[in-house]
């Protein structure tokens, strides 16, 4: 009998980044995003979370190789957003606002083709103790 088990990464990233809509007025962007509008940005201390979901490897007793995860996150997310400005420094921000949904989207989309398409992949994003998204639900 298969056993279907989540398995959960966590790491951590410091990133920069301004919420700003080009088309909109200052005054509106102040409005709607308040001090995340900073003309000079500000930052955060990003914590997230990898959930992958599969069957155990009857050889193994893994979902997936826990150092291979963490080198993937690594590789795919760690170096190209940790101590960045996300609007400035990482290529999918430069036309797109890089809320918390936007940037969970975004790792998402990085870390799919990654990961065997049989386990099913969810991001977690915190970017406060208190605010976190998540990506994709059901």
């Amino acid at each position: 009998m298969a056993h279907k088990v989540a398995v959960f990464r966590k790491e951590h990233f410091n990133a920069a980044h301004r919420l700003h809509n080009p088309d909109w007025s200052d005054e509106k962007n102040e409005e709607v995003f308040g001090k995340c509008n900073n003309p000079n940005f500000h930052g955060h201390n990003y914590e997230l979370i990898i959930q992958v979901i599969g069957e155990l490897n009857q050889e193994t007793g893994f979902v997936i190789d826990m150092k291979v995860l963490s080198a993937i996150l690594k590789d795919n997310v760690l170096d190209r957003f940790d101590h960045k400005n996300l609007n400035l420094d990482v290529e999918e921000f430069r036309n797109l606002n890089p809320s918390a949904e936007n940037i969970a989207v975004v790792i998402y989309n990085i870390l799919r083709p990654k990961i065997d398409a049989e386990l099913a992949l969810k991001i977690r994003l915190y970017e406060t103790e208190r605010n976190f998204v998540e990506y994709p639900v059901d």
